[in-house]
């Protein structure tokens, strides 16, 4: 008995040592619809930057300018879709790159357009030097599109201190930003 009460202890701490809280969402809206909100918050080690994409829109890859001149291998583009910017401008140290939800391919290459993104929802996460002691500051840049309409994005969104040491974002189910 004394061991079972001993390993309920242990799961009870370890659901109570939780990564820090999301920050309040950030909306971009065109007309009355969201197009996307962004969230933030400390998880272990790693600052984790969530967007949500309303019915109809998606957004692109941090990485998207960079695959879409390797397509090209040197030919101009029609036209380039303005790729995810996240950039600290206070209270976070980013400790290597960025990762994100694998992007999905929004190609035309008949058109020569090479575009990489996201429907509904992604994942951005980077290794932090430390988690904040204060409260942090991130801008997002970029673009939401519809199949008809496209929205630039220029946010700023503040990111909860603390974090802890618990880790609940797997960043194996993410990819590298080349």
């Amino acid at each position: 008995m004394r061991r079972l009460r001993s390993g309920a202890l242990l799961l009870t701490m370890a659901c109570g040592a939780r990564a820090g809280d999301w920050s309040a969402p950030v909306e971009v809206r065109h007309d009355e619809e969201v197009a996307v909100a962004y969230r933030a918050r400390v998880d272990g080690p790693w600052l984790v930057v969530r967007a949500t994409l309303g019915p109809g829109w998606h957004t692109f890859a941090m990485d998207n300018k960079r695959r879409s001149d390797e397509k090209l291998a040197g030919k101009k583009a029609l036209s380039v879709d303005k790729p995810t910017e996240i950039t600290a401008v206070a209270g976070l140290e980013f400790a290597g790159g960025w990762h994100q939800s694998p992007p999905k391919d929004f190609s035309h290459p008949e058109l020569r357009w090479f575009s990489w993104g996201f429907e509904r929802e992604a994942v951005f996460a980077v290794k932090l030097r430390r988690p904040p002691d204060t409260m942090g500051r991130l801008e997002i840049r970029g673009q939401a599109c519809t199949d008809t309409v496209c929205k630039n994005i220029d946010v700023s969104l503040a990111v909860p201190a603390g974090g802890g040491a618990a880790t609940e974002i797997n960043v194996k189910d993410l990819v590298p930003v080349r």
